[in-house]
């Protein structure tokens, strides 16, 4: 039986992972906040980065015709630097610009980052952060499509996820806020948002690989690992379409909504 309840609580931190990720209200400050109300200690980030790495697939299936694109494109222009490929190349060239800043934080600071995953405060103060910056951008409608962006752009949003490397300042909702901020549409702000969150998390898979090697638990939790790597690879998907409406008719307002009620109970009640 303890088995099973064992399995259940991975199946929910599945769930909370897969919904939370893609979605500007911090999944892993949902995590620790899940993990302490079912009485879960995990030891460093492997679960973390497991569940992430499920995210991960999902969104880049979901993207994967445009991922197409612009490999292709980009990659054109370098060989015949043709006009035609010039945006693509451009908007890969600021993928790898915006991902610059938070790659040098995460490397410089990776275990004050750890030591953070432990607060609920940080999470509650955090999350509250991200409900003002959503109500700040939600009637911001911009103009600026993939091919129009500039070099400030992906540097701006790139130092927004920075920020988001902090437990409850949403890595999604960061850089979402901060593209539609910078003037792109909510499309291109949504395509270019998880432009980055791709080369981010195959950094920080890579980068925590020996974490998840040599995690002290890796034997007795590989079906509960299983089992919440399944279920947020499902969850991610519906959920990244989800949002993706929700992008399109622009109601990220109900989102800073649930992160100042989020944010408040949290400091009232843990």
């Amino acid at each position: 039986m303890e088995e099973i309840i064992l399995w259940l609580k991975y199946l929910f931190l599945g769930i909370v992972q897969g919904a939370t990720e893609p979605i500007p209200v911090s999944s892993s400050g949902h995590l620790i906040i899940a993990q302490r109300l079912m009485g879960l200690k995990q030891n460093g980030l492997s679960f973390e980065i497991l569940t992430n790495t499920a995210s991960l697939i999902a969104i880049v299936f979901i993207f994967r015709e445009d991922i197409m694109k612009l490999i292709t494109g980009g990659w054109g222009y370098l060989r015949t630097r043709k006009p035609e490929y010039r945006a693509d190349f451009m908007f890969c060239l600021y993928i790898v610009i915006g991902t610059i800043p938070a790659a040098v934080v995460a490397v410089l600071f990776k275990d004050k980052i750890e030591d953070i995953f432990s607060s609920v405060y940080t999470v509650a103060f955090a999350l509250l952060i991200t409900g003002v910056a959503l109500w700040l951008i939600r009637n911001l409608r911009g103009r600026k499509q993939d091919g129009d962006l500039k070099t400030k752009d992906a540097v701006l949003v790139g130092l927004a996820q920075a920020v988001a490397l902090i437990p409850g300042i949403s890595r999604s909702g960061a850089t979402v806020i901060a593209s539609i901020a910078v003037g792109m549409k909510q499309e291109t702000a949504l395509k270019f948002s998880f432009m980055l969150y791709i080369p981010i998390s195959i950094g920080g898979l890579i980068m925590g690989a020996s974490d998840i090697a040599h995690d002290p638990n890796r034997a007795q939790l590989a079906v509960p690992y299983l089992i919440a790597f399944i279920t947020t690879l499902i969850v991610t998907y519906f959920s990244m379409r989800w949002f993706m409406g929700i992008m399109a008719r622009g109601n990220l307002k109900y989102f800073s909504y649930y992160c100042f009620a989020a944010g408040t109970l949290l400091l009232i009640f843990l």
